[in-house]
Parts: structure tokens; C-alpha cells; sequence
């Protein structure tokens, strides 16, 4: 149903965009001071502070490099489309497994999946198996060849 590329919803997207934000302004300036400070400090060689900050800084530029990626690489999709009753990006989904209680989730792109925050992958077993679906259907869920179930989608939103 959907190609290859990468998803993000728009909150996902300006997510992506404060941390890159916050990582080349104050962050990056911070770590210039913390390495100028270890610098004066004198011999590199034995200069544990040096060597911390260098080490925050190949974090730090790979994080930032990692972001500019996925913000380059990826498609915001348009979550407030006209809601018609189908699962996609972006959309809240209430689901019921047998006799278990409700349960909701938003559906997001892979970097912003949070399990905590209620907010699943399309990638992910039961996202995929919702993707394209509409309000009251069954999806089947596949974990693995031998863990299976299935969940009838109660709203979409």
C-alpha cells in the first residue's frame, strides 16, 4: 500500500526540527566552550575533559547528521485529511482484542513511535495491520509465523 519512503506527521516533523534546532545552536556553542576550556588546560594526550568533550562531539554531529537524514529522506503526510472512517498516518485508532479493554493509539512514522505516549509505528505489527483498514473491521495481527490475533477497530479519528 505504501512505497518505500519514510513517513513522519507534521508533529513528528517540527519534533525533528526544535531537537535539530537545540543541537546546532546552544548545544554545538556548549560544546565549543566545554572543548576550548579542555584545550587550555594543556596536554591533550592525558586530558580527560578533552577526550569527554570529543566524545559528546561525535555524538552530538551524529545526531545532527541522523535528523538532517530523516528530515531529507522522508514524507510529511497530511494527517488532517477528511476523516472517512480509514486507518492511515496520523490517524487515532481505538481497538478492542477479544474481551480486553479498549485501547488507543496513533498511528506515526517509525522515529516517532513512543510505546508510553500511545503512539505506534505503521511499521510495526499491529500499525501495519491497521494501515488501510476502516472503522469496525477486523485486522489480523501477525507477530510471527506462530503469534497471531486479531483486534476490531472501534473509531478512527
Amino acid at each position: 500500500m505504501l512505497s518505500k519512503s519514510k513517513f513522519l506527521t507534521p508533529a513528528g516533523k517540527a519534533m525533528l526540527q526544535a531537537e535539530l534546532s537545540e543541537l546546532t545552536g546552544p548545544r554545538r556553542a556548549e560544546l565549543a566552550l566545554r572543548l576550548k576550556a579542555a584545550i587550555e588546560m594543556g596536554d591533550l594526550s592525558e586530558n580527560a575533559d578533552y577526550k569527554a568533550a570529543k566524545e559528546d562531539q561525535g555524538f552530538l554531529e551524529g545526531r545532527i547528521q541522523e535528523i538532517q537524514s530523516i528530515l531529507s529522506n522522508s514524507e510529511v503526510v497530511d494527517d488532517s485529511a477528511e476523516a472517512d472512517g480509514t486507518v492511515r498516518i496520523g490517524s487515532k485508532v481505538s481497538v478492542q482484542e477479544a474481551q480486553e479493554p479498549v485501547e488507543q493509539y496513533t498511528l506515526v512514522g517509525a522515529k516517532e513511535a513512543n510505546a508510553r505516549e500511545g503512539k505506534i509505528s505503521y511499521e510495526s505489527p499491529l500499525g501495519a495491520a491497521l494501515l488501510g483498514k476502516k472503522e469496525g473491521e477486523n485486522a489480523e495481527v501477525v507477530v510471527s509465523a506462530s503469534i497471531r490475533y486479531t483486534v476490531k477497530i472501534i473509531a478512527v479519528e
